[in-house]
């Protein structure tokens, strides 16, 4: 699932001897950031390919683009038999079914299933058919994932099901990425998995790392800044991609359980302390929307979330006061 930054980062460079310092390539189809702070670049360039490293190891497990992962081979034994996966592989999808069954199905693994009958490069002159739409999310479902705790398979009920871990994946690759550095003894840094940022430690001069949220309507604008203390932030947007029919406004994120585009919202914030419950809260926000959304996250012990209406409008869940960092 496709996502689109509307985060700035503001930092320091060096002080104390010490540097901030950034890498940026692409990995994972996406632009991916990794910012350490270290006495020398030999030491940061050490914790930087650590770092990627780190994300081609876990590409190379959930991947559902590369067909030997073990995400491909559930998705092709989909229907015949189950798959025998690492710990790792089967944690991660037990706990983006738990975020599935927190959102009433709104966030869904299973979504790769869907028949692609939207488009949103400019071709689309009509909606789909309503008969379209609902036999698009048939084979959709997440309580047709089957886990096998104690031999640590996945099954895949229906033939035809597939299982996409991009609404979850990047968030746990950032998570994955702070622990190995910290674990290595890089006391500060930032990674940037397509808009899932984690934070840890300060920057040199001993403020946190702080982020800069940007409403999409006016996207040179920054219209708060928030600092990081140890923590995460998730951005999902789609103010680029979108179709209008009769006045409706309808989003690429689609709904999972309906078949139909998420309205009313072009951008979702989310921040927690891991940045794979950001990444799948988010997506599971925009498709619950506005009310519904801050209902969800309101109720959540250590969730914060921003979501920008498609009016233009800001909305906050009730642990931020968006007064006290507005620009």
């Amino acid at each position: 699932m496709k996502k689109y930054l509307f985060i700035v980062f503001l930092t320091t460079i060096s002080s104390f001897g010490q540097t901030i310092y950034k890498r940026k390539l692409a990995m994972l189809g996406s632009p991916f950031e990794i910012s350490v702070v270290a006495n020398d670049s030999i030491k940061a360039n050490e914790y930087s390919n650590l770092a990627i490293n780190e994300v081609k190891r876990i590409e190379n497990l959930i991947s559902d683009w590369i067909p030997t992962t073990q995400i491909s081979e559930i998705n092709k034994n989909a229907g015949i038999q189950p798959i025998k996966v690492d710990e790792e592989v089967f944690d991660l999808v037990e706990r983006a079914i738990k975020i599935s069954k927190l959102t009433n199905g709104a966030f869904d693994i299973s979504y790769a299933s869907m028949d692609k009958i939207w488009k949103f490069d400019g071709s689309m002159k009509e909606m789909p058919t309503p008969e379209a739409i609902k036999k698009s999310v048939e084979r959709i479902g997440y309580q047709n994932i089957i886990l096998d705790k104690e031999n640590k398979t996945i099954f895949l009920k229906l033939s035809g099901m597939k299982l996409g871990l991009g609404g979850i994946g990047q968030g746990y690759i950032a998570d994955k990425v702070k622990e190995l550095l910290q674990s290595k003894g890089c006391t500060s840094g930032l990674v940037n998995v397509s808009g899932d940022i984690n934070t840890w430690g300060k920057q040199p001069n001993g403020e946190l790392w702080t982020v800069g949220i940007v409403n999409p309507m006016n996207k040179n604008k920054v219209f708060a800044t928030f600092p990081l203390d140890n923590s995460a932030v998730e951005t999902s947007g789609s103010y680029e991609k979108f179709v209008s029919f009769n006045g409706i406004r309808y989003s690429h994120i689609i709904d999972p359980r309906t078949g139909y585009p998420a309205t009313g919202i072009v951008s979702v914030s989310v921040f927690a302390k891991q940045t794979e419950i950001a990444d799948a809260l988010a997506t599971g926000i925009f498709v619950l929307g506005v009310e519904v959304g801050l209902d969800l996250v309101n109720q959540l012990k250590g969730i914060e979330c921003i979501i920008v209406d498609d009016k233009g409008k800001i909305h906050a869940s009730k642990g931020i006061d968006i007064k006290k960092y507005k620009i």
